[in-house]
């Protein structure tokens, strides 16, 4: 990888740590209840996985190698493109299971890349 790559990489890898523990910091002793009821939280939730989503989709452009050893990638873009495409279709109840199910496996994964990319 060259240095500019890793450059990019860890850039985009910054923004999506950042989003995540934004995420947490959010939705923290919150429950499903208290997300359904609140319109600020979904929207502030939903802006974070979009930005999620775009830097995972950037990171492929610049280093798809470091974005392939993401967990779920695939899926993140895909979610990130409901949320902006699809946004009337929405189920509120998936956001809030990958808020807690999938969240920390990603938090996990964009940590580790982000230690070996110094």
């Amino acid at each position: 990888m060259s240095p500019s790559t890793s450059r990019s990489a860890a850039m985009y890898l910054h923004d999506i740590l950042q989003s995540v523990r934004a995420i947490r910091g959010f939705c923290e002793g919150k429950t499903y209840e208290n997300y359904l009821s609140d319109l600020l939280l979904r929207s502030a939730v939903e802006r974070q996985i979009e930005i999620i989503g775009e830097a995972l989709n950037q990171l492929g452009r610049f280093d798809p190698g470091t974005q392939a050893r993401v967990r779920n990638f695939r899926n993140i873009i895909g979610f990130r493109n409901i949320l902006i495409h699809g946004y009337a279709e929405l189920d509120d109840s998936l956001v809030w299971s990958a808020i807690s199910e999938k969240l920390p496996e990603l938090e996990d994964d964009v940590s580790a890349l982000l230690a070996e990319l110094g």
